[in-house]
């Protein structure tokens, strides 16, 4: 009996001795490698996930035990360990997807799941459609697809951009103290096409998002690598034209190098044609250098003009002087610019740690002409203004990621970064125009110089069902201003710093719920001219946020997601274009719910819906007069899409409710509800497909701004609504052949 104890221990002590690390990388067919990736060890019920290079380490394992692999998209696998020694590389095929694989209490980046799903059941379309993938996220366009679009989320009418963070492939889309508006971002320079994840986050909760990170985030990575080429040619109503070109120049194991190509043309609906044309080039290199390292190198150029007929006002249509798709001023429109160079490179240390940089350069111009008032400043020539700038951007961002193991139950993901943006602005300029041709007078023209230096770190502890994620970020601005309209030169300066705290805390009650509760500070900065003019406390106003929501799968092909929010502003900003400053109108206060379903029906049949509620108010102005322009309180969109054999398509649909246009309601910006089809079926190495955009031919207003204007033969002015129209009826054919 001795002898069997002895001989039991000994065995417990061997085979605890043998017990070591299990190193693996995850690839898909491509051989790229497969972020986030679920990988859970069979023989010891413990789960860990691929990181940015698609490696994973199994503790304590030994040979003969296995793992489960487990991503979106992908057939899930069984590997049995055969060797300790060295890095496994693990291949997963692409498969139909499958809601039920998704595993809700193994994931921290729930937000990822949701995006992924939408990527790989509803494609995007267009260049517009890109922002639509954020659940609650809407968009309007008032310059037939030359300007950035407008955006609404959770209670924000972010005009283009001021609280929400954008970026692609590591570089920032937001404009400072762009000419036309603080945080503008126009992301046209992304070619659809490309696309291959959408990341987004809603809240100031996440210490590697800075500036304009009160609302949420989106950040896109473009793909790596084609899965093969083509060429499309779409064809639609009001003389609109677009065609795309993917090649793949280079198409090796290790290295990859691919080209694409948009070029569009459309009148557009309106009366007086927008001469609308856009060219985009894209080239990328993806290659796997000695050691694991990774490296990608980005170069694209976009440019894009376009008249526009402009913001009209309601009175003239409501009298049948002009059309919905009339004009006032038909000499509105524009012209931009953007030339990009990006570079990530991706460097394992050491089993366990890894850095992760990227370097990008932008040049960028941009040229607006637009009129909102008509004739209510200057009766003689009209109000017509012109907003310009050439714009320089270099930024470099550097994150050292390392994961350990502080005990058997606790183990900890460590990322340290620090990162510059710098922008050099020339002759921002805010002019009186007359017909484009003619400056009557300068109002702004200067030189801004806007640096941002930052850090930041945050750690997850991973206690099984627990897990803890504190952060910090500090940013430190410089912002500096040459006046050329000054009498004398002086360079205007002023620096401030700002910190914000972040606590992330999960729960993951089973695999089918995870509860979560996010908090944090935010900000967005604002415009440097207004910085030198104004108070401090307006440099860098705060935002204080909350969420507390679940994810959850009460059947295994439906995943929710349900989540209440807070949000409280420092400060809130109204930009008024035709004066060119950001006017601060006091703290504000917002709070709502989102809910989100996906639910898949059968193997090739999903629904989706998204409801979103958000009540919003300001906090220092009297009740009844403290609503906050043009803020949507209710949005929702929903759909039904489809793929079987070789037809693939879907029907979608996109609410928003009529909300205030002014602070205490006098004017109402009317809300709609626009459904979208799409279909495709595909021979072989072609696809036949066709879109039809607003299906029952809605007369709708896409923005809506309550605008004090006075027509040329008006005595007194008139406050009321001004829109843009949402496009009619509108159908489009597609071919395309792949190679």
């Amino acid at each position: 009996m001795r002898f069997l104890h002895l001989t039991f221990l000994f065995t417990c002590l061997l085979s605890s001795a043998s017990a070591q690390n299990f190193k693996g990388l995850v690839v898909g067919e491509l051989q790229e490698p497969i972020f986030g990736a679920n990988i859970l060890h069979e023989n010891a019920d413990y789960h860990t996930h691929t990181n940015d290079l698609g490696q994973f380490i199994v503790r304590n394992a030994q040979i003969g035990d296995t793992i489960q692999i487990i991503h979106i998209g992908f057939e899930p696998k069984i590997y049995t360990i055969k060797s300790l020694n060295e890095e496994v590389r693990i291949e997963l095929t692409a498969s139909i997807f499958d809601l039920g694989e998704i595993v809700v209490g193994q994931n921290t980046k729930n937000t990822n799941v949701i995006s992924m799903i939408d990527v790989e059941t509803v494609p995007v379309k267009s260049s517009q459609e890109v922002l639509r993938k954020v659940p609650g996220l809407f968009i309007g366009q008032h310059a037939g697809g030359g300007k950035a679009e407008q955006i609404f989320l959770r209670g924000f009418d972010i005009d283009h951009g001021t609280d929400v963070q954008i970026s692609v492939d590591g570089m920032p889309v937001n404009m400072v103290s762009h000419a036309h508006g603080q945080g503008y971002a126009d992301l046209h320079f992304v070619i659809p096409e490309t696309i291959d994840l959408i990341d987004y986050g809603k809240g100031p909760y996440y210490a590697d998002k800075g500036n304009f990170n009160t609302a949420g985030y989106v950040q896109f990575k473009t793909k790596d690598k084609l899965d093969k080429s083509q060429v499309a040619l779409e064809v639609g109503q009001f003389n609109t034209l677009r065609t795309v070109g993917m090649l793949k120049l280079l198409d090796s194991e290790k290295h990859n190098v691919y080209l694409s190509t948009e070029y569009i043309l459309s009148d557009g609906p309106f009366d007086a044609p927008q001469n609308f044309s856009r060219t985009n080039f894209m080239a990328k290199y993806s290659g796997e250098l000695p050691g694991n390292t990774r490296l990608t190198f980005l170069a694209s150029n976009f440019n894009s003009k376009w008249d526009a007929s402009g913001q009209i006002p309601a009175r003239l249509v409501d009298r049948g002087v002009i059309s919905r798709f009339g004009a006032v001023d038909d000499t509105e429109g524009g012209n931009t610019g953007r030339t990009n160079i990006a570079m990530t490179l991706t460097k394992p240390i050491d089993e366990n740690t890894f850095i992760k940089s990227n370097a990008y350069y932008s040049l960028y111009d941009f040229e607006l002409f637009s009129n909102f008032t008509f004739f209510l400043n200057d009766p003689v020539n009209g109000d017509q203004i012109r907003q310009k700038e050439n714009r320089s951007i270099f930024g470099f961002e550097s994150t050292w990621n390392h994961n350990t193991y502080l005990n058997d139950d606790l183990s900890a993901t460590f990322r340290v970064g620090v990162g510059l943006r710098a922008d050099q602005i020339n002759n921002n300029e805010l002019s009186s125009t007359l017909n484009r041709k003619t400056t009557i007078t300068n109002i702004q023209l200067g030189d801004v110089d806007e640096k941002n230096l930052y850090a930041f770190a945050d750690v997850e502890f991973d206690a099984g069902d627990w897990l803890f994620q504190p952060g910090l970020r500090i940013d430190y601005f410089k912002f500096n201003y040459v006046d050329a309209l000054a009498t004398l030169y002086e360079d205007q300066a002023q620096t401030k710093a700002t910190f914000s705290p972040k606590l992330n805390i999960i729960y993951n009650a089973s695999n089918q719920v995870q509860l979560y509760l996010k908090s944090g500070i935010g900000f967005h900065s604002n415009d440097t001219r207004v910085v030198l003019e104004g108070a401090t406390e307006n440099i860098i106003p705060a935002a204080y946020g909350v969420d507390l929501g679940t994810y959850f799968k009460p059947f295994p092909r439906l995943f929710t997601n349900v989540a209440l929010w807070y949000l409280q502003l420092q400060q809130e900003f109204v930009y008024v274009g035709d004066a060119g400053v950001v006017e601060p109108s006091g703290k504000s206060r917002r709070y709502g719910v989102d809910f989100t379903f996906r639910y898949q029906l059968k193997n090739w049949l999903f629904i989706n819906g998204d409801i979103n509620y958000a009540h919003a108010r300001s906090i220092e102005d009297p009740e009844g007069s403290n609503l906050i322009p043009l803020a949507p309180s209710l949005t929702s969109t929903a759909g039904i899409t489809f793929n079987k054999d070789n037809f693939n398509g879907g029907l979608q649909f996109r609410y928003l409710k009529d909300r205030p246009a002014n602070e205490d309601n006098s004017i109402v910006a009317e809300g709609y509800y626009i459904t979208d089809l799409n279909a495709n079926y595909t021979m072989k190495r072609i696809t036949l497909g066709l879109v039809i955009e607003n299906l029952f031919n809605q007369d709708w207003k896409e923005t809506q701004f309550a605008t004090e204007s006075r027509l040329q033969l008006e005595q007194n002015p008139v406050e009321e609504i001004h829109f843009t129209p949402g496009t009619p009826f509108f159908i489009k054919g597609l071919v395309k052949y792949n190679f």
